[in-house]
């Protein structure tokens, strides 16, 4: 597997995190894969084979694009042979107002829009090994159309910025008051423009940390990790790990050994199940 991850350029950093590339060969047997919250919305390209599994396991082929949204519990995909992705990791509060539509809370839906005139381009590139090239095609895309973003989103942008530099702990009045706005009004902006609550995004983001320390440092302590954090306690951090990854603490720390055995450091999104 490889992966790369590619800085935002100053003018997209209020809207989009940073742009991702990833391949993975499965060989001809279908592979599952899974993915975690990360307090992130994605637009993803991809090349290859690649199938949501439907609760009763049942395999709905996704098209390219599609947009991954806010996840509130793992998802799992299933691919074979060689996989390559293009991924656009947004702000949940922006994802759908850069491209123009309306907010929803669905986990993997189907982008129908101009950007996809985007994959052929992208799929000559990235079959010629030109990911920077790709990249390049999909970050002037945006920068092309940053202009029709309104402008209160500087105001989301203020949010998320307190969000992010608290790490999803604090209550939604300190966020209003950094985003120089009213409770009331910061929560009816920021669901209509990511389908979700500060609250409910910010208990992600709080998750995705957990996520990231247990992954990087799997013999972290946990107590002192709901501490750090702003849990009441460890069987908070605990209830709030399983209700995200569908597994406790300790068990995804194990896996995190095993699974860090066979790839880098950095964590990637997609993790073999």
């Amino acid at each position: 597997m490889h992966h790369q991850e590619f800085e935002s350029p100053e003018e997209l950093k209020d809207t989009i995190k940073c742009f991702w590339y990833n391949k993975r060969d499965s060989g001809e047997l279908s592979s599952s894969f899974e993915i975690l919250p990360d307090g992130y919305a994605e637009i993803i390209f991809h090349f290859g084979n690649v199938s949501s599994i439907t609760y009763d396991g049942t395999l709905q082929p996704l098209p390219s694009p599609f947009i991954m949204g806010l996840l509130n519990q793992p998802v799992l995909l299933s691919t074979k042979n060689r996989l390559e992705i293009i991924a656009i990791r947004c702000f949940p509060w922006t994802v759908f107002d850069l491209l123009g539509l309306p907010s929803g809370k669905e986990e993997v839906s189907i982008l129908e829009h101009p950007i996809a005139h985007l994959q052929s381009i992208l799929k000559k590139l990235v079959h010629a090994g030109k990911i920077d090239e790709a990249i390049a095609q999909v970050t002037q895309y945006f920068l092309n159309t940053q202009s029709q973003i309104a402008i209160e989103n500087n105001m989301l942008f203020k949010a998320g910025v307190a969000m992010r530099k608290a790490k999803g702990t604090v209550p939604v009045s300190q966020i209003a008051e950094a985003a120089h706005t009213t409770v009331r009004t910061l929560e009816r902006k920021f669901k209509q423009s990511s389908g979700y609550t500060v609250k409910d995004v910010s208990a992600v983001m709080r998750f995705e940390q957990v996520r990231n320390q247990l992954w990087t440092y799997p013999d972290s302590n946990l107590a002192g990790l709901a501490h750090e954090l702003g849990y009441t306690d460890q069987s908070h951090l605990s209830r709030e790990f399983k209700r995200y990854s569908g597994t406790t603490p300790a068990a995804f720390a194990r896996k995190a050994k095993k699974e860090k055995q066979a790839v880098n450091k950095d964590f990637v999104v997609f993790i073999q199940v």
